[in-house]
Formats: structure tokens, sequence, C-alpha cells
């Protein structure tokens, strides 16, 4: 039957993430440090209002892009913390979660063969996303040695005449990297100059460490060339309420918009009365997680140096990436037999691309208590094999 399946969705491995979670939920005790899931649930004053939406009897489809007051409250957001300015109305989509959003952005900007610049490690939906598009991914390697941040002269070597975007996720999943405003600077001056659209996946905008996040549509130039990415999964945690946006040119967003009307119709109205509530009154509650997420990063981050997997510090997201060279293994190896000896879940690197040879992704959206008994069996594992 496989012979009724589309060569391009074939040719897609499966996601690398999920193959140890489907071992993990068959065994009793493991402690995940692999799901990029905040272990907080939705603050309830934003549950209440998604409540107080369905008992007014608001449950019939909103517009197409959203209902107006949830894009003008994302345009304001956009407008108090970035100082760029978007014209709700047709500049602003709201979607289902940032994946509808990153999928939206490649199939109505790609055309078969155009290519994608896209640095990695990288989520793992980014290149297969590209791939469902018809068009190709051309990966850029960063590493520790520059923290993982993507350098200019990387991207124009990779450029070429059927280059048509840069994408770009940071606060990175799943290394916890950030941009320096100097490097996402040199980036905007290639964009210009080779005549590039960019995609910024900026979903862990608020998740940052002592450090600026710069939103790129913000750079000299760049608000008229790129697709900012953002959504409430992460800064609030409302993974399951499934809801994102898009905000950009009018031009592109009115492409992204046609494919939403299509395939999607709109996003759930009991969701938008959420987010609504939340960006207009929920900073305290991100404000308190990104706190208690801080203490966790420096939690893990020193826990694992102290074993000897050697970790530079992320600067934003929920996500440390260590080296496992010292304990002799491979990535594949060392979370397979740490899964099974001392049942914690780990995600292997190269899931994310093969910069991530090496490496594993942990992550310290667990609750503390949990990260300090993950690293106390960790130690034991090392003990045995480091």
């Amino acid at each position: 039957m496989t012979t009724f399946i589309a060569d391009h969705v074939n040719a897609l491995s499966p996601s690398g993430i999920r193959r140890f979670f489907d071992i993990a939920a068959t065994m009793d005790d493991v402690i995940s440090l692999g799901i990029g899931e905040p272990d907080f649930v939705t603050p309830p004053p934003i549950v209440q209002a998604g409540i107080a939406s369905l008992q007014r009897g608001d449950t019939q489809y909103t517009a197409n892009a959203g209902t107006i007051e949830l894009r003008r409250a994302v345009a304001s957001h956009l407008l108090r913390k970035y100082a760029i300015e978007h014209d709700p109305k047709n500049e602003v989509l709201i979607t289902v979660g940032v994946s509808e959003a990153l999928y939206l952005a490649f199939a109505a900007t790609l055309n078969p063969g155009d290519e994608v610049i896209v640095p990695e490690p990288c989520f793992v939906s980014y290149t297969a996303q590209v791939a469902l598009a018809h068009g190709t991914s051309v990966t850029v390697p960063t590493g520790p040695e520059n923290e993982f941040q993507v350098k200019a002269e990387a991207v124009a070597a990779a450029i070429t005449a059927r280059t048509k975007a840069l994408l770009i996720g940071f606060p990175c999943n799943p290394t916890g990297a950030v941009m320096t405003r100097e490097n996402l600077l040199a980036l905007a001056r290639l964009a210009e100059q080779h005549d590039l659209m960019v995609i910024s996946d900026e979903i862990y905008d608020r998740l940052v460490y002592g450090f600026e996040h710069v939103c790129f549509a913000s750079l000299p130039g760049m608000q008229a060339r790129t697709l900012t990415l953002g959504g409430f999964s992460k800064d609030y945690a409302m993974t399951g309420w499934r809801l994102g946006y898009v905000v950009g040119p009018a031009e592109i967003v009115a492409g992204l918009r046609k494919i939403h009307q299509y395939t999607i119709m709109s996003a759930a109205t009991v969701a938008q009365a959420a987010a609504l509530h939340a960006l207009e009154h929920g900073e305290e509650h991100v404000e308190e997680m990104r706190l208690r997420y801080d203490r966790r990063r420096r939690l893990i981050v020193d826990g694992l140096n102290a074993l000897g997997l050697d970790c530079f510090e992320p600067r934003g997201a929920f996500y440390a990436f260590p080296s496992i060279t010292k304990s002799g293994m491979d990535e594949n190896t060392f979370s397979a037999r740490l899964l099974k000896e001392e049942s914690v879940a780990v995600v292997p690197g190269s899931a994310f691309g093969p910069s991530g040879v090496g490496f594993v992704r942990c992550s310290y959206a667990a609750a503390y208590e949990k990260i300090e008994e993950a690293l106390h069996r960790m130690q034991r594992f090392m003990q045995r094999h480091g």
C-alpha cells in the first residue's frame, strides 16, 4: 500500500525525537529530559478566559485570519516589545501553533527546487517542512566554538542562484543558543545583498536568561523581507491549545492566508480567547516561569559539566546540549543505554542534524526535583561508563 504514498513523503525519515519516548512510555519510573514541553499548566486566569468564551457561546468560526482583537493584541505586543509596527488586518495571521505557521511560510513561497538555508542543529521539523513544500534544505553547521550561533560567512558560502530564503530559529531548539545583535546584523546585510526572504522562528523569544533577544524584523530594513513566527505554547505554557501566529509583509501574508483558508479555516475560537487574555494580562506568569526555568538551567548545566558532559551555557529556551564524548559512546548508544540502565530519557543530538553528532538534548522543562534525580542517575551511569 505504500505505493499510494507520495515519493516526497516516503523520503521523509520519522522524527528522531519520538523513538525514545515510545520506548519510555512502556517503562516505569522514567524521568524525561527530552520532551520540549513546559511542565507548568496554563495559568488559571488564561484558562478561565477560555472557559468564559465557551460560556458566552463563542463556539463559531472566527475570521480566517483570527479574531481582530487577537490580531490587534499581537501587533501591540510586537510594537511594545520590539518597536515594530504591523497592520493587524493584513499583516497578522493566527495559526494552529507555530508548526502550521512554518508550513504555510514554505508552502506559500517555495517553488520546486528553491533552496532554503537552515542553520543546524535545528528543530526536527525544519528540513521536513521544506521538503513537504518541494523545496531543498541547505544546512549550515554550527558548534560550541561559536556558542551554536550561525555565522554570516558560513551562510554566504551556502548561497546559490537557487537560494530563496534563510530560516533562523533563535532562541534555538535544541541548543539553547541565542544570537547576538552583531551576528544578526551580519545576516541582515546578507539577506539584503542577495534579496533573501527571512523566516524567523521566535517561539522562545521570552525565555532568555541574562541576554537580549533581538527580533530579526526589528533590524534596519528587515521588516519588509521577514516573516516572524511566534506563539503561546512556550511562553504561556499553552502547548495543548495549539495556537501561534505569523506576521510579515501584507503581500506575503496574503499568500499564507490562502492556504490557511483552504486547509484550516480558522484556529480554535476558545484558544484565541485564552491567548488574548495571555497577551493582555499574562506578563507576570511569563516572568514567574522564566525565573523558575533559569533556576533549573543553572542546576542542569552545572550538573552536566560536573559529570564530565561538557555543556556550553544555553542562553534561551529550556534545553541544554551537552557533549557525551567522554562517555566513549555515540549519542544514540548513550541515549539508549541511559534509558535502559537508569530510566532517564534524553534525545540524541543527531536527531537535529549532523552538527548534533556527539551531543544529546536535555530539556530542563522538567521539575527541579526531577532534574536533581536525573543528574544523580546520570552520575551513576557515568561512573560506570565515563
